[in-house]
């Protein structure tokens, strides 16, 4: 029986030699997802360029992504528990990756526009997938081992991006996404086979967001308390996405026009960031089996607000990098607990609640600091992502505690 302490830490379990495998595996398709998606975002000037789209007109096509992406979160939710976590990750993963070939085939917006509604479907269905069956495996080998899957997706986007950067003065836009498309296929074929191979692990979670329950003695009472808890976990990872999005975004942005850097220096900012939450979830399972999962979101959450009131504030550049690093450092495993515990909880329809809010607030951060600029300023519209992780490490208490009382419930006589 998985040991969870009122903190939430837990108490590690000796694996069966399949889970190595199945880790593995899973692994891959974070690396994948996070590679597709990177080499895909540093040929958007290029595809630009291609379809002659203004720059609304771009940025309508790129809401496709978005929509598509959030579209099918909760029914890629649906199809892992009637199909499988592993079968659904394998299919969309395989999509995602002949997907991500279309856009250099587009000749105008309204075109482009409608293949990445195609691709954001898979990349919504995947994330979901995966997710989902990384809880599951969490949970069966007793360990909180999401933060090294979220990890992977880390490093496989600085991987991608990476190569892209050195691919894109030698490939056009089509053979270079054309090898993503070679690379994806061989990695799901690889890595799929040894997900459709080997049985997902058997799991006992609490009472489930579709009424159902394990142990139905516990009553609609304890499925209500579990549709707020997840919705609590969703409402974290729209905190941590909004961060995640706005600082990509307009991290750069702040570097350039307000310290007025070089674009070298300003291009540096956000890869701090990136390089410092990559080896932060890298350690995640570490923090998580010291401290656990509410010490982890709180401590997260407060770091994350201090270090972007200081990135976003600093008159500095050394220092706005420190404050860049410090949120990279914060906000890197409160996403992955919060999505774990919502699977946790509900299976593969609460990481699918959690994932749909999460994606909601990557949606709505860009937009938002846009519009606050106009008004205050870049800097003070910056400092909403502090805001908003500092209102992550409040719901993580507020979540901590809900979890205590409801283990207390279950363990108490009827």
């Amino acid at each position: 029986m998985n040991q969870l302490m009122d903190t939430g830490r837990r108490t590690p379990a000796t694996a069966p030699p399949h889970v190595a495998r199945l880790r593995r595996a899973i692994s891959l398709f974070f690396a994948l997802d996070g590679f597709v998606f990177a080499g895909w975002v540093v040929r958007i000037p290029a595809i630009k360029e291609q379809i002659h789209a203004s720059a609304g007109a771009l940025g309508l096509a790129l809401l496709g992504v978005s929509v598509g992406s959030v579209a099918t979160m909760l029914l890629s939710g649906n199809l892992c528990r009637r199909y499988g976590n592993h079968p659904v990750t394998v299919v969309t993963a395989a999509l995602l990756s002949l997907s991500v070939a279309l856009p250099p085939l587009t000749h105008s917006a309204l075109q482009l526009g409608l293949v990445l509604l195609l691709f954001g479907a898979a990349y919504g269905g995947l994330n979901v997938a995966f997710n989902a069956a990384a809880v599951d495996l969490a949970e069966a080998v007793r360990r909180p081992i999401l933060p090294s899957f979220h990890a992977a997706f880390s490093a496989g986007g600085l991987v991608g991006a990476g190569l892209g950067g050195l691919l894109a003065p030698q490939l056009s836009p089509l053979w270079h996404l054309l090898l993503l498309t070679a690379i994806g296929l061989v990695v799901t074929a690889y890595a799929g086979r040894v997900l459709l191979r080997t049985p997902g692990p058997a799991t006992g979670r609490g009472p489930r967001l579709d009424g159902t329950d394990v142990a139905p003695e516990r009553g609609r009472a304890a499925v209500g308390r579990t549709r707020l808890l997840v919705t609590v976990y969703g409402l974290i990872t729209l905190c941590t996405a909004y961060g995640e999005g706005a600082l990509a975004d307009w991290g750069s942005l702040h570097l350039s026009a307000d310290l007025h850097t070089g674009p070298g220096a300003a291009a540096a900012g956000y890869a701090v960031f990136a390089l410092l939450m990559t080896v932060s979830r890298m350690s995640g399972t570490w923090l998580l089996e010291r401290l656990g999962d509410t010490p982890v979101l709180v401590a997260g959450g407060l770091l994350a607000a201090v270090g972007m009131l200081v990135g976003s504030l600093a008159p500095q550049l050394w220092l706005v990098y420190l404050g860049y690093a410090l949120t990279g450092l914060g906000l890197a495993n409160v996403f992955p607990v919060a999505v774990g515990g919502a699977g946790a909880l509900a299976g593969p329809h609460g990481v699918a609640v959690a994932s749909t809010l999460g994606y909601s607030g990557i949606l709505l951060g860009p937009p938002s600091i846009g519009f606050l600029a106009e008004a205050y300023g870049l800097p003070g519209a910056l400092t909403t992502i502090a805001a908003l992780a500092a209102l992550a490490a409040l719901l993580g208490r507020v979540v901590g505690r809900g979890r205590v009382v409801q283990r207390g419930r279950r363990r108490a006589p009827c």
